[in-house]
């Protein structure tokens, strides 16, 4: 794949779809900098409808690479490495699989998948938090080992890992940071199980490389933030916008 088939791939979607593009992949940055979860979440709303549901969740595995690049080194200090270690061990093999799995379902199974994960990730995330939901290392091994198909299939799946950090006992910055560090090392395995089935295509590939780039100052403004915004009015309306996408995508399938 070259840089002018790139480039041509990006010529080939309108300038108001890029700007359009750009701008969510800069608000996605700052507000998974600021609470650790949503970008995933929220950029299928825009990308699904310019780029199409197959492609989409390739496009962020590669643009995540940027934006977890860039948060990890931001909150690198916080980072929790044992656990970030338990976590990717047991994450790995189903991280494969649901990955594998995602490049053999059509389009009209991808809106449903991607769409039924964003539904029902707040309301499990808010149920586990209410219980206090506690994990030791090996509650973490076994809760790390099913999260990881949901990784490697999905996008939305970091809120799932936010509340098993948080329930590991991680918190502010170190939740974060770690996250990064995770999401960012699986990453590369997803995205290489995507480029054996031929999913990574010159669309794919500028259409990721657009939301890296602009989402990359992101994470540093987010660190500024981080400790002194209240995070607790912008979370409540973030989950009731990854349930209403997540409803739309399940819809627009269904009409299919």
């Amino acid at each position: 794949m070259t840089a002018s088939a790139v480039l041509a791939a990006l010529a080939d979607i309108s300038l108001p779809q890029l700007l359009l593009i750009a701008a969510m992949g800069v608000l996605t940055s700052l507000i998974g900098g600021v609470a650790g979860y949503g970008t995933g979440a929220l950029m299928p709303l825009v990308v699904v409808p310019i780029v199409g549901a197959t492609p989409y969740v390739p496009i962020i595995a590669i643009s995540a690479m940027m934006t977890n690049g860039s948060r990890a080194t931001a909150f690198g200090a916080a980072i929790d490495w044992r656990r970030a270690m338990i976590v990717l061990a047991a994450a790995l093999p189903g991280c494969v699989l649901g990955a594998y799995g995602y490049t053999l379902l059509t389009s009209v199974g991808v809106m449903l998948l991607i769409g039924s994960m964003l539904a029902l990730s707040v309301p499990l995330r808010r149920t586990l938090r209410a219980r206090g939901f506690r994990l030791d290392d090996r509650g973490l091994v076994v809760a790390s080992a099913a999260w990881g198909v949901l990784m490697g299939g999905t996008t939305g799946a970091g809120i799932i890992l936010l509340a098993m950090l948080m329930a590991a006992g991680l918190d502010g910055a170190a939740v974060i940071g770690t996250d990064a560090i995770v999401s960012l090392l699986l990453g590369v395995i997803k995205i290489a199980v995507f480029a054996c089935a031929g999913a990574i295509t010159a669309q794919v590939v500028a259409v990721a490389l657009l939301i890296g780039c602009v989402a990359f100052p992101g994470a540093f403004l987010a660190r500024a933030l981080v400790a002194r915004m209240p995070i607790h009015i912008h979370a409540a309306l973030l989950d009731a916008v990854v349930m209403i996408g997540g409803a739309l995508m399940i819809i627009g399938a269904l009409r299919r």
